[in-house]
């Protein structure tokens, strides 16, 4: 098969496999269309290659069923990605402290036990009280996230004692 050849199948069957594809993509994933359309194509043309093809339908029958398959391994690939990015965007959100909950009060006998650690807690507390991410404060401080989250969880312990078990809600 030459270049014109596939160029004829393309322009024959598009229409074809447009709709297989807006049919079985789910609609807020229609920016993707012309990706899709772009591997039902590249795995056409590999199955014509290999012979895959064996004539039991037509050729646009055989390119549906392609586009239906490749609009649903996008669905299930973007969908898997959007799970990722809500699960990062939540654990960063986890990892910052939350000042918002104390009052003035709370935050200013806070405030003078946090000046109380030592430096390499209280830079990190502090920038976390400032509403940086770990990533933030990694950059910021030139350390790697894991030591930033390490110091952060021992600097807020160091902070109970330091407090006396004062919270919030008492």
């Amino acid at each position: 098969m030459n270049e014109k050849e596939f160029e004829l199948i393309v322009r024959d069957t598009k229409a074809v496999v447009l709709t297989a594809i807006q049919k079985n993509l789910n609609s807020e994933f229609y920016h993707s269309i012309d990706d899709v359309a772009q591997e039902t194509y590249l795995r056409a043309y590999r199955g014509l290659m290999q012979n895959k093809f064996r004539g039991e339908s037509t050729l646009s029958t055989w390119l549906y069923a392609i586009a239906r398959n490749e609009a649903r391994r996008m669905n299930e690939k973007l969908i898997r990605e959007e799970r990722k990015s809500r699960k990062k965007a939540e654990r960063i959100e986890d990892e910052k402290m939350d000042f918002r909950e104390y009052s003035e009060e709370d935050l200013a006998f806070m405030n003078d036990a946090i000046k109380e650690l030592p430096d390499k807690y209280r830079g990190v507390l502090e920038l976390s009280a400032e509403g940086l991410s770990v990533e933030e404060i990694s950059q910021k401080l030139d350390i790697r996230s894991g030591t930033v989250k390490s110091r952060a969880f021992r600097g807020r312990n160091m902070l109970k004692v330091i407090m006396g078990g004062y919270s919030n809600e008492q």
